[in-house]
């Protein structure tokens, strides 16, 4: 089915993988904040913005990962990274949470998301060797 959508197993590879280091990333910020809250005056107003800046930065990691094995259309794949980042993102916190309620946050984060991997998709496929 993939070769049919004309999609290479590298491209997918590349996709999966941008998203596993986006993730990376996020675990690590959030350890870090949550340590800062801990043992810092760091107060946990600061998690929002935090979540945002984090969630932001990884998925443009993720497009770029993922636009580099990429042979055209960097931008799609980066927006592709960006919107499994947010889906599995949403996923996880209505596991977590017992429910979903949709506000303003989560659409945010989405839209960030998805533009932010298309930000990175679009670097990743200028940057290729």
């Amino acid at each position: 089915m993939i070769k049919r959508l004309g999609f290479k197993k590298e491209q997918i590879l590349g996709l999966v993988m941008g998203v596993i280091i986006a993730y990376a990333i996020t675990a690590i910020a959030f350890i870090a904040t949550a340590i800062g809250i801990t043992y810092t005056p760091l107060q946990e107003g600061a998690v929002p913005i935090v979540v945002m800046i984090t969630c932001v930065l990884a998925v443009v990691v993720a497009g770029f990962d993922a636009s580099r094995r990429a042979v055209k259309n960097g931008w799609a794949w980066g927006m592709a990274a960006g919107c499994l980042y947010a889906v599995i993102l949403i996923l996880i916190i209505i596991w977590v949470s017992g429910g979903f309620v949709l506000d303003g946050r989560k659409i945010m984060l989405t839209l960030l998301s998805i533009v932010g991997g298309g930000i990175g998709g679009a670097l990743g496929i200028n940057f290729k060797k």
